[in-house]
């Protein structure tokens, strides 16, 4: 009987204001092109029409959709889910469809509907439907929400990325349903099946299909706990419907048309077992079937004969009179964008006209009978479609099935139920209650029954258990999600709110007219438990137990059996107001929490139902936390009771929120609000109490003295001025549960307090919990209460509880006799006391348990997180203790997840923890100063030596921006890489903006070479888009013409150094340059004309007056284009079709767009170009164009052996071909670069295969007909550059290739001798000897040697193989000495140096111990010296020893090294002015090997003595100088200022290898020489760049800067570990040398990148431009404004602290601050103003000038309040202790830290005077309230009665302060206790800190100010 209490039956909530709805779409329709308009414009089927006020005008006349049209119309509604964020805008989305068309239109409440997409097809719209597809090979499984629209024929998806596609159907589809993994198609049931079929055979009914550009593949089902021995099967049941699908959870409900029951299936990826079993399935082996179905329903269809091939679906396109078009599917099953681009072009034709094409369609028209072999796709059926035995269909692939539906559940029917069989379900949708239940419902028409199927998630979320279900008398229903209700509609017409099975209320909705309350008999409101209550099919043994609790409770008494008992109602209701008819026929479209209603009068309207939870956060805290701790069924009760009441017509106002829900609280535990005087005083809006009071209408103003005594008389007036006790109702609902109530209440009460937001609201919540305590008699929580709230807790109204009740109720147990108070908990672990466990209701009260786990600075301790055991049966929740344990020293939690940091430091570990646990600043600003104090603490801790790896939230936690920055730009795509936010000033002069060289970022430049114009130096050096001069004097003997010729000649040789730029500019312009999308690459112009001074007469090389040689722009064109395109950097938005965009239309571009092509590879962007352009780009035979397409490739796949680019390469190659294969054609330069692809490809792997072939491509010999003739030697030199890559640095680890001798051969090759005979396919290749070359049996040197020696030493590269270094020594006799060319010297001093790794030393002495002792000393004059031999081989030598110590030391910019080659540079250079021996050739071959060698130890430097030499060869044209010679000096120059000084050299195996193939020293005589060395390979010293500048930027002002960096080296085996400073922007060494990087102070906060554990971030960084954020220091000023450090904030203050301050000057802190909390406080506060006092003005200055030279702006608000605490205290004018209890944990914090280290500095933030000072105010100010009323403290301590006077704010400040307890057995502790020691013995009984002790011993032993010593303590 109780239980009907709580549920009213004339309780309404009103619903929203009335809305008329229209569909859009039917308005939008009226503007729309319709079936007549679209046979004029049946070229353009399918068309996708987007909105626009043009779209009207294209369309002459519109006529109106017809009525058939009308009725044929349909649409749906959902929320919507794309375009903006669902939590910032709600709108909504309509489909809607009539006729041919479907629109898609979007709106909201703000914000009119619009047209999204509208579609216009072929035929007839069966259905439209929103649906989302995975995208298949995605690595984040993205989704693409879809729209699919169904034809008869075809299915139209059209994604809202802007894809379309058409999926043909092979049969008819009655419906079709979205999914979690695409679409589900039910197969129309024809009823013509029996002729194609043999009976008892069934055919598929259900279909998915995954991606548009899938196979539609059918579907098996898995029966599960019906038959013994089901297994899976096709879905081949006609009987079977599809009634509604889910995606979330993925779930299928069928409805059996035979038996007239549902089913419910979980719908997932069907298993490979269940997949084989399928297609394998056996005649003997069907088990049986669903239903009616035969057993062997899928034997001869499903199984080929003699094939075991199944389903290849005959017969399934019988209604078809043609054949299909193909499905995208079966043309590939790979997913490109290309595909689908293609599919979208099929719209434009119609499916029943394509070409007919024997793919899917044709599989399900193909013959299951079939038992012929796998043939060709060369049969079409007829097209009658008749399937006979005489067409002979091939045999096709099985469709395999993608799905699989598992049974969870079905009706069960009982005996004689079938004639009372319940149709098929019209509706069905998920919703839940408010307690979180899941039900799935499905209304049942006919019985007008809404049917509700509770659901639960197993333990592992992945199967669904099932467990009761309830009916409801329903005549139509609709859930509302957002507010875990559904809106039922009664037959009677009523519209009644249900959240899960339990009734709300009716709705009443204005303006519409409805019947009355009580019309009819209402229904139970318990929903009946259906009798043949159906289980689970899968819900095992070892759940069942977890599902052993009691049905939903409803709010009135459940009722068994057919004695139904009625709610009351009048005979006036039940007659005289029935309506004729309900107005309301049924609710459809809900949207979050709005439905539309249609009315019998065909119109429609919509309303909306408020939502559940509330503007006041406090009732919805409080609500959580009653949820959280009762029983379901009294939870959710007391949610519709407050629901009833909140939203009750007239309902009340914000503000009212609280006061009602106490109201409403405290009536449905038994009290009487109206008898209790805090209750009865709480002010409402409406009626007083709506628990009690029906809502009335609002009196008149007016009023009466009768009325007044009439009151005054009244029984109320006499019961509530009547004595008797207040009584608790022990009948009411919550009655039993007022102790767990009060428990969880207490807690969210200590979860306000650590909330400064919310801490206002805890003061409305104490009234309650005292209230409680006061009846539950729990003094000390009442005495807490009193200490926090003083003023406002002086009620002593008691209302009884009879303690036999108390003590019955099942929280008690729980509730501490010391109540939980988180301020005590925290202070008693800042004196590292022993705690309890602290506990808090999960989900709730998080900032407690964070908090808690927080505790004391002194103890980082978390060990364990408990839980209570249950506490009654009527307990489900649990609540979780969480314990802090000091026997353990480290953070760890078995379910905190403690994220274990890097560093030892336990500040470190809190700091991330509190990271990970979601803790942010925001959340820190909120916490009470004194809690905060500590993790304030650890963080600038952390803050002053972070650690590189931390996260982007530890970073914003510690209020490192730069970090924060840092590790912000870490999460990026690489294609947003920061570039340092610059943009490089805009030059004025065209021609700069022409030379490519304006992308150098000239802020970072400016600060690398602050002093000169270098950069401007180099950009003049290396740029060639202007005319060069030329300055020519006319002799008198030189006629006009000869001057002409003579000045043209002279332009010529300007040509040749002109030519030769573009392969140094480069270098210097590397990865320089971000290109836009949709510009073309600019490239500078090579310009090959001058003019002529001093008229300035324009010049030409093509006046035909000098021969100019062919082609000799060609390869100059080329590295105009490689150039060009190395200034793309690798983080770049390159895609193939900019690559496309690029290729220039004129031919006279092709060489330009080939180098183009090669950078691109280079910087690793020609991957992403598409295969079909590689291609098309071969096949045009244009020979440069295939140079930089291979070389281009194969960078880009650096050693990754990549089977297409290798079969690419090979095709070019003849040898890697075989030898029966088509001879090509391929250009002798075009095979050169392939064989360096293969070399490149297979980088470092060993390969044997390539290994041989390579090997004996070396010595190839001359074929006939000038095969192999020409240019050998490139291609011999190619061939040993590639063995050397692939083999690169093995020794003599050469696995599997020992039978090939490779040492001894390549040696053969380089010293000579007999040629070895051929083996394998190449025997047959050589055989025919050359008609032009007589070579004979022995090994041209001349060819094989540079290449055999090259590879000798790439293979050998840093082995230190003294065996294989021993055969590269130049010969010790002057006669061998003549049989070696001088520049093969060259090459072997080179590679044994480089062998010899480790022996290569940076001084003189080295590179002299390289050359024989036959050349050193004294010659004796009797022996046949050559002296020119002699002197070049001196040089070679020498220069080949430069280069390997340029490449040992390369991008070290070691001094030694330097040194070293710059004294061997002037050497050569003096040599040069008498070169009659040497010859100029061979010197400057040795000086630009040198040159060349300095550039690569210096590269990225640009150092000046370098700059000056290659400056001084610039100037050099005339005479020898070539083509050659100046292509390395700028060459050199642009490895000096290699990426804009950016980058720098490796010395890796690979860079090593990479500048080898660039610097080989033998350059081109002449632009198109190509004879010793292919140009292009110039180019691949780029592989060998790498980032190492690291540019610190000012987060702040985001500009680059200077800072002070530490860098330490590794100890090595020559030098010890090593520190040395740094002024970067400055060039890092190789990484793996360094051991840590550090941004040193004082200016900049200290970061500290640890390279012993990993590299990978520190190379992120340098990838990224080198940015390194940096913070500056308050007070500080940059190194570039103060170079020296004297005008910064601390520089004025000599040592000490009060000169600072006394010097401090606030209106000049922006100068030495940032922060605007400062700026703002110090001119706000800081200033001297009418209004403020002097003291307090140079209070408020000093904590600002402490907060900015501390750098802790953070710690001014604490500042201020512990100020304002100590003020407010001193003056009386506190109202609560909150402000004591956070001094309390302050002072306490600092006693901890002056116990620990009372010599040392303290390691806090309050360092200064400040806190002493403040501690001392409140001593004083508390010691003299003691002296004054030592007697009431004492009568406190004694438990004695106090006077309400007595009682007051500062008596409770002063319990709180000094950590006195709530003692009642003062008396008892204190027996005995006669001297000051004793006293102190019992501190620990007592629970008085020792030092509060002290003061509080005169009180407790009542002698006033004397101790029993005799000394005074105050």
């Amino acid at each position: 009987m109780s239980e009907v209490v709580y549920e009213e039956t004339a309780t309404m909530i009103a619903a929203g204001e009335l809305q008329s709805f229209v569909p859009f779409g039917r308005e939008h329709c009226r503007n729309h092109p319709n079936a007549f308009n679209l046979q004029l414009r049946e070229l353009q089927p399918a068309s996708e029409l987007w909105a626009s006020d043009a779209a009207a005008g294209l369309v002459g006349s519109l006529q109106e959709v017809s009525l058939q049209e009308r009725e044929r119309e349909c649409w749906q509604l959902r929320k919507g889910c794309m375009g903006v964020k669902e939590e910032c805008v709600e709108f909504e989305e309509e489909l809607y469809v009539a006729g041919n068309v479907v629109v898609w239109s979007q709106g909201s409440r703000t914000q009119a509907s619009s047209v999204y997409k509208a579609f216009t097809v072929d035929s007839p719209v069966q259905q439209a439907l929103w649906c989302n597809f995975n995208v298949p090979h995605s690595k984040k499984k993205d989704v693409e929400q879809s729209v699919c629209i169904v034809q008869s024929s075809c299915v139209n998806v059209h994604s809202v990325t802007g894809k379309d596609f058409i999926s043909p159907l092979p049969f008819q589809v009655s419906k079709a349903w979205a999914t979690k993994f695409g679409l589900l198609l039910e197969r129309k049931n024809e009823g013509n099946d029996a002729h194609l079929v043999s009976p008892g055979e069934l055919l598929p009914t259900v279909f998915s299909m995954l991606h548009p550009l899938d196979e539609i593949a059918p579907v098996v089902c898995k029966p599960t706990g019906m038959f013994e021995g089901s297994s899976v099967q096709y879905v081949c049941d006609t009987s079977m419907k599809i009634v509604f699908t889910c995606c979330k959870p993925s779930i299928v409900v069928s409805y059996d048309t035979v038996q007239g029951i549902h089913s419910v299936w979980t719908l997932r990826n069907v298993t490979n077992d269940e997949r084989s079993a399928v297609l394998r399935f056996p005649a003997e082996a069907a088990g049986t079937p669903l239903g009616g179905m035969a057993s062997g329903f899928l034997t001869s269809h499903l199984y080929i004969v003699g094939s075991a091939s199944p389903l290849h679906y005959s017969a399934l396109h019988s209604h078809h009179n043609r054949i299909m078009t193909s499905s995208p599917g079966s043309l590939s099953k790979t997913h490109s964008q290309n595909i689908s681009n293609m599919a979208a072009l099929s719209r434009a034709h119609s499916p029943g006209l394509a070409a007919p094409s024997y793919s899917s369609a044709a599989r399900f028209n193909a013959s299951f009978h079939s038992s012929s072999s796998r043939g060709h796709h060369d049969v079409i059926p007829s097209p009658n479609n008749t399937v006979t035995d005489s067409i002979l269909v091939p045999e096709m692939e099985p469709i395999i099935p993608d799905l699989c539906m598992e049974q969870l559940w079905s009706e069960t029917l009982t005996a004689g139920s079938r004639r009372e069989m319940s149709s098929q379900a019209s509706k069905v949708f998920l919703t839940s209650d408010v307690c979180e239940n899941r039900y799935l419902c499905f209304l049942v028409e006919s019985h007008q029954q809404l049917r509700l199927l509770k659901f639960v998630e197993s333990n592992d979320t992945s199967q669904l258990i099932f467990t009761s279900v309830k009916t409801i008398a329903a005549k139509d229903a609709e859930p509302l999600p957002t507010i875990d209700a559904m809106l039922v509609l009664e037959a009677c017409g009523n519209l009644v709110l249900y959240t899960g099975v339990t009734r709300v209320s009716k709705v009443f909705v204005p303006g519409l007219l409805s019947p009355p309350f009580g019309l009819t008999n209402h229904l139970p409101h318990l929903s009946l438990a259906v009798e043949n209550v159906s289980t689970p099919t899968k819900a095992g043994s070892i759940l069942l137990h977890r599902l052993d609790e009691d049905v939903m409770p409803s709010p009135v008494t459940g009722v068994k059996g057919h004695h139904i008992k009625h709610n009351e109602s009048t005979f006036l209701e039940d007659y005289a107001f029935q309506p004729a008819a309900p107005s309301i026929q049924s609710i459809r479209d809900p949207v979050s929490n709005r439905v539309t209603l249609k009315k019998t009068s065909k119109n429609m309207v919509f309303i909306t139902i408020s939502v559940f939870l509330l503007r006041s956060v406090l009732v919805r805290k409080c609500l959580q936390a009653i949820r959280f701790i009762l029983p379901k069924d009294a939870a959710m009760k007391v949610l519709v009771k407050w629901y009833n009441i909140y939203n009750a017509p007239g309902g009340p106002s914000a503000h009212a929120e609280w006061n009602l829900f106490v109201t409403c609280l405290m009536t449905l535990m038994g009290y009487n609000t109206e008898r209790l005087t805090w209750t009865r005083n709480l002010h409402f809006e409406g009626p007083l109490s709506p628990v009690i009071a029906a809502k009335k209408a609002r009196p008149s103003d007016g009023g009466s003295d009768e009325d007044w005594e009439s009151l005054l008389g009244s029984h109320y007036h006499r019961h509530i001025n009547s004595h008797s006790p207040l009584l608790v109702d022990s009948s009411a609902l919550l009655f039993p549960h007022i102790a767990a109530l009060f428990y969880v209440l207490h807690l969210l009460y200590q979860e306000l307090q650590l909330d400064e937001l919310q801490r206002a609201k805890a003061s409305s919540l104490v009234c309650l919990l005292q209230q409680l305590a006061r009846d539950l008699h729990l003094e000390k929580y009442v005495d807490l209460y009193w200490r926090d709230y003083p003023l406002l807790i002086d009620v002593t109204e008691n209302c009884f509880i009879e303690q036999a009740l108390i003590d019955q109720m099942p929280c008690l147990s729980i509730l501490r006799a010391e109540p939980p108070c988180v301020f005590s908990w925290l202070s008693g672990c800042l004196r590292s006391e022993e705690n309890l466990p602290f506990p808090y209701l999960p989900g709730i009260c998080q900032r407690t348990r964070l908090l808690v786990l927080v505790g004391s600075m002194e103890f980082w301790i978390l060990t364990d997180c408990t839980k209570l055991n249950r506490i009654s049966i009527l307990y489900t929740s649990w609540i979780c203790i969480m314990c802090w344990n000091v026997s353990h020293c480290g953070l760890h939690s078995r379910q905190s997840s403690v994220v274990k940091s890097s560093t030892e430091g336990l500040a470190e570990q809190l700091v991330v923890w509190l990271a990970s646990q979601g803790f942010t600043l925001k959340d820190l600003e909120s916490v009470p100063f004194g809690v905060a104090l500590p993790i304030r603490e650890a963080v600038y801790r952390c803050r002053e030596q972070p650690s590189a790896d931390w996260s982007e939230e530890v970073c914003v936690l510690i209020g490192r921006q730069d970090l924060t920055k840092q590790a912000h730009k870490m999460t990026l795509a690489k294609s947003k890489t920061v570039s340092l936010s610059l943009e490089p000033p805009v030059t004025t002069e065209a021609d700069e903006e022409e030379d490519g060289m304006s992308d150098i970022i000239q802020e970072v430049t400016g600060l690398i070479w602050s002093q000169d114009l270098r950069v401007e130096e180099v950009r003049r050096l290396l740029q060639s888009s202007r005319h060069v001069r030329v300055n020519v004097a006319q002799l008198p003997e030189v006629s006009d013409h000869e001057y002409i010729e003579v000045k043209e000649n002279k332009l010529l040789q300007l040509c040749q150094r002109t030519m030769a730029l573009p392969v140094g500019r480069g270098f210097f312009t590397l990865f320089s340059y971000h290109p836009v999308p949709t510009e073309p690459l600019p490239v500078p112009k090579l310009n090959l004309t001058g003019r002529a001074l001093p008229k300035n007469t324009m010049l030409d090389l093509n006046s035909g007056n000098i021969d100019v040689p062919p082609n000799m722009t060609s390869w100059p064109s080329f590295h105009n284009g490689v150039a060009a395109g190395l200034k793309i950097a690798p983080a770049s938005q390159v895609d193939s079709a900019w690559i496309a965009y690029n290729k220039p239309k004129s031919p006279e571009l092709a060489n330009e767009y080939a180098g183009f092509l090669m950078a691109l590879g280079l910087n690793g962007h020609l991957t992403k170009l598409a295969t079909l352009n590689i291609h098309d780009y071969l096949t045009k035979g244009h020979e440069m164009t295939s140079i930089g397409l291979l070389l281009g490739v194969s960078s880009a796949k650096l050693g990754t052996m990549d089977m297409s680019i290798t079969r690419l390469l090979s095709i070019h190659i003849p040898a890697l071909l075989p030898p029966t294969s088509t001879e090509l054609d391929v250009p002798h330069n075009v095979q050169v670069a392939a064989v360096i692809g293969i070399g490149l490809v297979y980088q470092g792997t060993g390969h044997r295969h390539n290994a041989e072939v390579l090997l004996s491509e070396i010595g190839r010999p001359p074929g006939p007909e000038m095969e192999y003739c020409t240019d050998r030697e490139s291609y011999s030199l190619a061939a040993g550059l590639a063995l050397g890559m692939v083999c690169l640095g093995h020794g003599s680890n050469l696995i599997g290739m020992t039978d090939l001798n490779v040492p001894e051969q390549l040696y053969q090759y380089m010293v000579g001798g007999h040629r070895r005979a051929q083996t394998g396919a190449n025997r047959e290749r050589h055989k025919s000897p050359s008609y032009q070359i007589k070579e004979g049996d022995t090994i041209n040197v001349d060819v094989t040697c540079p290449g055999a020696t090259l590879a000798l030493a790439m293979i050998y590269l840093k082995t230190n193989n003294r065996s294989i270094a021993d055969w590269l020594k130049p010969p010790d006799t002057w006669f061998l000495l003549d049989f070696i060319k001088p520049e093969f010297l060259l090459l072997r001093t080179l590679a044994r140096c480089i062998i010899m790794w480790d022996d290569i030393l940076p001084n003189t002495e080295w590179v002299d111990s390289n050359i024989p002792q036959i050349m050193r000393g004294n010659f004796d004059p009797s022996q046949d010296i050559n002296e020119d031999t002699m002197m070049q081989a001196q040089v070679y030598i020498a220069a080949g020893a430069c280069m390997a110590l340029g490449l040992r030391f390369a991008g070290s910019a070691n001094s030694d090294a330097f040194e070293c080659l710059y004294v061997f540079a002037r050497n050569f250079e003096k040599t040069m002015s008498f070169p009659n021996q040497t010859g100029f050739y061979n010197l400057q071959t040795g000086l630009s090997m040198i040159l060349l060698a300095m550039s690569m130890v210096m590269a990225g430097t640009g150092n000046l003595k370098v700059l000056q030499l290659c400056r001084f060869f610039h100037k050099q044209t005339g005479g020898d100088m070539n083509y050659g010679f100046h292509m390395a000096h700028h060459m050199a120059l642009g490895l000096l200022f290699l990426g804009g000084g950016r980058y720098t050299l490796s010395t890796s195996n690979s860079a090593i290898a990479a500048l080898l193939c660039a610097l080989y020293p033998h350059f081109p005589a002449h632009s198109t020489d190509n004879r010793y060395h292919l140009q292009a390979l110039r180019h691949l010293a780029v592989l060998a760049a790498e980032p190492r500048l690291l540019v610190p930027v000012d987060v702040d002002s985001l500009k680059p800067c200077y800072a002070l960096l530490e860098i330490t080296y590794k100890a090595t085996k020559w030098y010890d570990e090593t520190t040395v400073d740094l002024m970067a922007p400055a060039m890092l060494p190789e990484l793996h040398l360094l051991k840590k990087v550090k941004v040193k102070g004082p200016r900049y906060w200290e970061l500290t990148v640890d390279l012993s554990k990993e590299t990978q971030h520190l190379t992120d960084i340098l990838s990224r431009d080198g940015v390194l954020y940096v913070k500056l220091r308050a007070g500080q000023l940059p190194y570039k404004e103060d170079p020296q450090g004297w005008k910064s904030l601390l520089a004025t203050t000599v040592n000490h602290r009060h000169s600072g301050v006394k010097a401090f000057k606030p209106e000049a802190i922006s100068t030495f601050t940032s922060e605007p909390t400062l700026i703002s406080f110090a001119e706000l506060f800081c200033k001297k103003t009418e209004g403020m006092k002097h003291d307090i003005q140079v209070l408020f200055s000093a904590m600002l000038y402490e907060c900015v030279t501390q750098e802790c702006p953070e710690m001014l608000p604490t500042y201020i309040a512990i100020e304002q605490a100590v003020r407010a205290l001193r003056q009386g004018d506190l109202v609560q202790t909150f402000s004591l209890w956070q001094l309390r944990l302050v002072v306490e914090l600092w006693d901890s830290r002056m116990q620990r280290a009372p010599s040392d500095r303290p390691d806090t933030l309050l360092t200064s005077e400040f806190l002493p000072v403040m501690k001392n105010a409140v001593d004083v100010t508390l010691d003299s309230w003691l002296r004054d009323n030592s007697s009431v403290l004492r009568s406190y301590m004694k438990n004695e009665g106090l006077s309400r006077e007595a009682r007051s704010v500062m008596l409770a400040c002063f319990l709180v302060y000094r950590s006195i307890p709530s003692l009642k057995n003062t008396d008892a502790l204190l027996q005995g206790c006669s001297s000051l020691g004793d006293l102190l013995s019992r501190s620990g009984q007592l629970g008085i800190p020792f030092r509060d002790l002290l003061r509080l011993a005169p009180v407790l032993f009542g002698s006033g100010t004397q101790t029993p010593l005799g000394f005074p303590l105050l």
